[in-house]
């Protein structure tokens, strides 16, 4: 599908982004769309018209363009509101699509799993809900027919009433969905298992770390939103010690709230790790951005105070390393590596027992007889000072305190 992409430069100084940057972004999302970016227009305002979003003579020069090359879509890099939407669509006759619409469009080609597929489906109907202002004849996933609708009751709301009904069998689901998940997870923290999500923004490298120390098989490609299903694998460092790693669905700039909302099921994996590999793409013009969008997600999530390494991916293809080493100076503890070409798991895995190091901690411990299996685990994972047998066994150690609470929580 041919599509003009437009944008708003506001100007701002100091901003981690600037427009060419979104711009060139939206082009990049609106690929992964497959949908072929002829030409992008941009505009100097403080902010977007109330009514049509550009100016009158710009929305003109768009206009006459996407007439002369026959242009079926009008991307727009920000959100719009409904009254937007629909005077841009009436005044131009091409197809609009904001960014958090492209987002939904990608997202709704990527979901392989069930549970993404509702998640999707829930962010896509809550976007669609205000944006009903014509008579839709069809939404026939939201079900529908003999029944439904009520006397003198107009097809918009039907469709408004039918779009809620279905949204709420859609958070059942998930709810339900959300309840394995956790049971999956405690049957998790019941073993003597370290929890690391690996998080980042989109296209940084996330999967290609999993698939390279675990042999995942998970989907990597040089896309935005290659994965969307959150995966954990095993992984046992050469220090013996055990984690589980999860991938998880990558960052962007201008994400909504609702977005973040939809896919929290998903994110939550963030919130219940013990630790976090951020996976950063150390030769993309906007590093800065791309570290900030990802570190307030992070705080968003409530996950800022867990211990963090940040692994600086694609240094290969990075132009000048001495000004981009000084500007990342201050992110540590920190790897610079090139996960396809020069990756030394050796130096990771150190890195991350150092990570953890910092956690550990003297406990003590009164085990009966008849729990030899804690033990066992502490002589596994943990360096035992002294150890006595009376009436109970007395074991003092030293050990990461995330473990070892673990291992006093599978005692007591």
């Amino acid at each position: 599908m041919k599509a003009v992409s437009i944008g708003i430069d506001y100007n701002k100084k100091n901003a981690l982004w600037t427009h060419s940057e979104s711009l060139l972004e939206l082009n990049e999302l609106a690929k992964t769309s497959n949908i072929d970016i002829i030409h992008s227009f941009s505009q100097q305002r403080e902010k977007p018209d109330f009514t049509s979003y550009f100016g009158k003579g710009k929305i003109e020069e768009v206009k006459h363009f996407c007439k002369e090359n026959e242009i079926k879509c009008l991307l727009i890099d920000d959100d719009i509101t409904p009254a937007q939407s629909k005077f841009l669509e009436k005044d131009m006759n091409v197809k609009i699509l904001d960014r958090t619409g492209l987002i939904l469009d990608i997202f709704a080609q990527r979901a392989q799993t069930y549970e993404a597929q509702l998640q999707v489906e829930m962010a896509q109907l809550n976007y669609l809900l205000p944006r009903l202002t014509r008579l839709w004849t069809h939404l026939s996933r939201l079900g529908g027919g003999i029944g439904t609708r009520g006397p003198g009751e107009k097809q918009l709301e039907v469709d408004k009433r039918q779009i809620t009904k279905r949204l709420g069998f859609i958070k059942k689901k998930l709810s339900k969905v959300k309840q394995d998940r956790e049971i999956r997870r405690r049957s998790r923290s019941k073993l003597p298992l370290l929890a690391g999500a690996i998080v980042g923004y989109t296209n940084a490298g996330k999967s290609t770390l999993l698939n390279t120390l675990t042999n995942a098989s998970v989907l990597s490609e040089d896309k935005l939103f290659a994965t969307l299903d959150p995966t954990s694998r095993k992984l046992t460092l050469p220090s013996k010690m055990n984690l589980v790693l999860t991938d998880t669905v990558g960052f962007i700039q201008k994400l909504p709230h609702h977005l973040v909302k939809a896919f929290y099921s998903t994110l939550e994996e963030v919130t219940e790790a013990d630790f976090i590999i951020h996976v950063i793409d150390a030769s993309s013009p906007t590093i800065e951005g791309c570290i900030k969008t990802s570190l307030d997600i992070i705080t968003r999530l409530d996950a800022a105070d867990k211990p963090i390494l940040y692994l600086f991916n694609k240094w290969d293809r990075v132009r000048k390393p001495n000004a981009i080493t000084k500007l990342i100076e201050d992110f540590k503890p920190q790897l610079k590596v090139s996960l396809l070409h020069s990756f030394n798991q050796d130096d990771f895995y150190n890195q991350i027992d150092k990570l953890l190091e910092s956690f550990n901690k003297k406990m003590r411990f009164f085990i009966p007889y008849n729990r030899m299996d804690i033990v066992n685990l502490l002589h596994s994972h943990s360096t035992v000072h002294s150890e006595v047998y009376e009436k109970e066994i007395e074991i003092e150690v030293t050990i990461n305190s995330i473990l070892g609470d673990k291992i006093m929580a599978m005692l007591y």
